[in-house]
């Protein structure tokens, strides 16, 4: 299989680095036969090519099985028309990548205070996000100097897809659903997106759909996230709960995320914290995010395609993660340790567990 990595900006390229680190000793153990591509976004691609994302990457990226997405400083970037495209959103929307898949658990050696094992469904494709909304231009614009002007798009097809995935992951679960929106105010779109979601539900019986107004959602899941399975919502709810949901489960450096097209089957990993340029270059970030995603791009993979050596591969990757988090010793500075970054992912490369691991995850 052919994988294709770009760094991206700020931290990235130290993360990816540690992260490849880790999927070449599991591409070993798990004797997975990929093959790597790397290409240059964000400011790297600014200088060398006067744009962020260019459509020929794009292009590329389309005929590899994988994709590894670094993370990105959009606001540092200069307007759209002088280079400035936001690459999350490029590789999302052009590749169609609407299901952005983000869990959240807690573990209990890191003293959380809060007990969860939880997956938000974040449609990825439209909603608040005024750069992914439109055919052609920004759905955000100033008519005049004092007045600004946002638009958001739901379609009830986008809506029904996500919805879709939620369930078929609920079925994998614990069979619970909760359906996300503000129907009392945005009666129209966040009233067409709960539309498509019972309707979707209807076809899985054996499923509990409930549903809370995004305000309240926050609060519950502040005072008891163990009460809930699987979250679908649109763009700009899921981004803020699944950042709230990561932090109460230990840290936003320890959320894995995936953006993925089943129809086409198409995957991107990509971690779901930001480029921390202020500490780029350090060698000192956290690359647990970046490498829990990508043990979920290969575990995706192994569902998608059949494939047991990529599953096993995936959750021995989350293992591995998990024995070196255990030991205060070997964490980053954010969780109170005092590893590098490369050090961090050598210590997860050299947990992970050759044959065994592989002959017993499969059987």
């Amino acid at each position: 299989m052919k994988i294709f990595v770009t760094p991206c900006d700020g931290i990235g390229p130290e993360i990816t680095a540690a992260t490849m680190e880790v999927l070449k000793a599991t591409d070993s153990a798990f004797a997975l036969g990929l093959e790597y591509h790397f290409e240059d976004t964000g400011f790297a691609s600014l200088e060398k090519f006067g744009t962020t994302l260019r459509d020929e990457t794009i292009e590329r990226a389309r005929t590899f099985d994988g994709i590894i997405l670094g993370p990105q400083s959009h606001m540092d970037y200069p307007a759209r028309d002088k280079g400035g495209v936001n690459v999350s959103a490029g590789f999302r929307v052009k590749l169609d990548l609407y299901a952005n898949v983000r869990p959240a658990r807690s573990r209990s050696f890191l003293n959380n205070s809060k007990t969860m094992d939880l997956v938000i469904m974040r449609e990825a494709t439209e909603g608040f996000y005024p750069d992914r909304n439109m055919y052609a231009g920004s759905g955000e614009f100033m008519p005049t100097p004092e007045i600004a002007i946002s638009m958001r798009k739901i379609t009830a097809s986008a809506c029904e897809r996500i919805a879709r995935q939620a369930f078929i992951l609920a079925m994998k679960r614990d069979k619970r659903v909760t359906a996300v929106h503000k129907a009392n105010n945005f009666i129209l779109t966040d009233g067409l997106f709960l539309q498509q979601v019972r309707k979707v539900a209807a076809e899985f019986p054996e499923v509990k759909l409930n549903d809370f107004i995004i305000d309240a959602m926050a609060a519950h899941l502040v005072r008891d996230p163990s009460r809930f399975d699987v979250i679908v919502t649109t763009n700009f709810y899921a981004d803020i709960l699944s950042d709230l949901a990561s932090e109460l489960s230990g840290s936003l450096g320890l959320a894995g995320s995936i953006n993925a097209n089943s129809e086409l089957g198409l995957v991107c990993a990509q971690a779901q914290h930001g480029s921390a340029p202020d500490i780029q270059n350090q060698n000192i970030a956290n690359p647990t995010s970046l490498i829990l995603s990508v043990g979920m791009m290969l575990r995706w993979l192994g569902e998608q395609r059949g494939l047991p050596n990529f599953e096993a591969a995936g959750a021995e990757i989350e293992r591995a993660v998990d024995e070196v988090l255990s030991n205060p010793q070997t964490r980053t500075r954010d969780l109170g340790g005092s590893a590098n970054t490369d050090a961090f992912g050598a210590a997860v490369a050299k947990a992970i567990q050759g044959d065994s691991a592989r002959e017993t995850a499969v059987a």
